[in-house]
């Protein structure tokens, strides 16, 4: 019997207050997300299909710089079969940075550590990338055979064109797809830059986090429309993949809703480039473990 395609949620998050509190939650316009998400809540909510495929594997990335949290999502990862791969967290600028690695490679759970992100969007240097520092660090994450997930705002798409032009051995992706200013309508100049970063071919990008960047609670398809079709027509669709950002995504309308969202925009699509934006530019990327699993085999 050939097994069911499978949806692969790309970019999700977890956290348990109880046991290691996120400081960033204190902001009063989270407080509805401020309590604990387990894998069992995300496999209680993320019920939709998307082009008749269910959650089937997930990845689940960092929230703070905190090695220990990366530990911890290890250490899940490997109990609990829905999480398929880590993206986590070390300081790049630590000398002992490959030290770092090499532990959490050969701890509880490290043969699911298969990318590195760091909160650049809160840097205020405007070529932390680029420092020699941290260029020392991502070269021992490349030499571990290691991705990175960029994660910047609009404005910094500078430093993630200079990391790919700098480190093309290096895979990449674009978190949330470089935060384009949806709400504002003003995607002119995120246009010119992330077909830039296209033009690198070690380059992919996640389709996560976009209505995080609308009017929360009036967003409709439309306003997510053309942020869809520049990264269809720069990155195509063996490049892009799809991500939840759950449950940040609770601020905008939750999980189901944005699988129905990707589900219309997929519509029209061949059945191999839809396969290639639920699950085949994920499988690559983290190197993941093709699976039956489903939301109700645990």
């Amino acid at each position: 019997m050939t097994p069911a395609p499978v949806l692969v949620d790309a970019h999700h998050h977890l956290w348990d207050l109880a046991v290691r509190p996120q400081s960033w939650l204190d902001d009063p316009a989270l407080k509805s997300i401020r309590r604990t998400f387990t894998p069992d809540d995300l496999r209680a909510t993320a019920t939709r299909p998307v082009a008749g495929r269910r959650l089937g594997g997930t990845v689940v990335v960092q929230c703070v710089p905190e090695v220990p949290e990366t530990e911890d999502l290890l250490a899940l990862a490997a109990q609990d079969p829905l999480i398929q791969a880590v993206v986590g967290w070390a300081d790049l600028t630590s000398p002992a940075i490959g030290d770092v690695l090499d532990r959490l490679l050969a701890g509880p759970g490290g043969s699911h550590l298969r990318s590195l992100r760091h909160l650049v969007q809160g840097e205020t240097d405007p070529g932390w990338l680029q420092r020699p520092d941290v260029e020392s660090g991502l070269a021992a994450v490349a030499e571990r055979g290691l991705g990175y997930d960029v994660l910047i705002r609009s404005h910094q798409f500078g430093q993630a064109i200079r990391l790919a032009e700098r480190f093309p051995e290096l895979p990449q992706v674009l978190n949330h797809a470089g935060k384009p200013a949806i709400a504002d309508g003003e995607l002119a100049d995120w246009e010119r830059q992330v077909k830039r970063l296209a033009g690198h071919s070690q380059v992919v990008c996640k389709v996560s986090g976009l209505i995080t960047e609308a009017v929360h609670d009036t967003w409709t398809v439309d306003d997510i429309r053309p942020v869809w079709d520049v990264l269809l027509s720069t990155f195509g669709p063996d490049r892009l993949m799809f991500g939840s950002d759950w449950p940040v995504a609770n601020l905008a309308g939750g999980w189901n809703r944005w699988a129905a969202t990707v589900d219309e925009l997929l519509a029209g699509h061949s059945a191999d480039e839809t396969s290639a934006v639920l699950a085949g530019t994920a499988t690559a990327f983290y190197r993941l473990t093709r699976t039956e699993e489903t939301l109700g085999s645990r």
